[in-house]
């Protein structure tokens, strides 16, 4: 496979799902909106995984500047064949976001499609293995690879955008500790000046969940001594909840548009 042409395709392909194109109905280019705006899936690319299966990466643009969409799981919010279900998101942060979610898949798949409905809009992004969209999420061109994360200082280590998971429990307005390990190799692009800001940053949100959360600091710092970033979330309501945790190195955001390095875990909240 020639990587080049892989990696301009890609980029193509995710400006264009930026704007709609790869929707079911072409939407216009629109100028920015506080609210009342749509949201569209991303495909990003798959990946082979160790077991013999797939994983196909997803992202979403939520079109509003300011609102945040809560979209249950069903009709507005499904992936087919196989769902709706597929472990994809149901609250939409504004704007573009990257590599959020993975669905594990057999070679015989054929092809998903994420049809998400908000504001009375509706777009539906098709998925495959496509032998174009294959990327390379645990170590780019420059043999850069993503942070090491663990959710329990003596648990397991997860590194790329498959979730490392784990659960937890907590109760209704009481702040709940949420601490995460993590470790990069801090390698750099080749030219790029040596940034000012930590080799590893770590971002807290909600991914699902009935109510409202509130984190202390959505982007705890991380202590470099003993590799650890905390903070604290209090829920609104009971339920279940899931929270994404990104650890992003120096890279940035889904690796700069080249889908690594960033590593993702998932913490299940049982609020009572």
């Amino acid at each position: 496979m020639n990587r080049s042409i892989t990696v301009a395709a890609r980029i193509v392909s995710c400006a264009l799902v930026g704007i709609g194109i790869f929707a079911q109905t072409t939407l216009p280019v629109e100028l920015p909106h506080d609210s009342g705006q749509g949201a569209t899936a991303a495909f990003e690319g798959w990946f082979h995984n160790q077991d013999g299966s797939y994983s196909i990466l997803f992202g979403y643009y939520n079109r509003n500047q300011k609102q945040e969409l809560d979209i249950p799981i069903g009709p507005n919010n499904r992936i087919e064949p196989g769902g709706p279900d597929q472990g994809q998101p149901t609250h939409f942060l504004s704007g573009r976001q990257w590599g959020v979610f993975t669905v594990t898949v057999p070679k015989n798949i054929g092809k998903l499609t994420w049809t998400l409905i908000a504001n009375g809009q509706t777009t539906a992004i098709p998925a495959s293995l496509d032998p174009l969209w294959e990327i390379e999420p645990l170590k780019d061109s420059n043999g850069n690879t993503p942070p090491v994360l663990k959710l329990a200082e003596g648990g397991p280590s997860g590194q790329g955008p498959r979730p490392l998971d784990s659960a937890i429990n907590a109760a209704v307005g009481s702040p709940l500790r949420l601490a995460v390990w993590v470790t990069d190799d801090a390698k750099l692009i080749p030219g790029m000046p040596k940034p000012t800001t930590p080799p590893v940053t770590v971002t807290w949100s909600k991914f699902r969940g009935p109510g409202a959360v509130s984190f202390e600091n959505s982007q705890p710092a991380v202590e470099e001594s003993k590799h650890l970033a905390a903070t604290t979330a209090t829920f609104s309501e009971p339920g279940e909840y899931v929270l994404l945790v990104v650890a992003n190195d120096w890279t940035g955001k889904g690796g700069r548009g080249f889908q690594c390095c960033w590593t993702n875990g998932h913490v299940r909240v049982s609020v009572k």
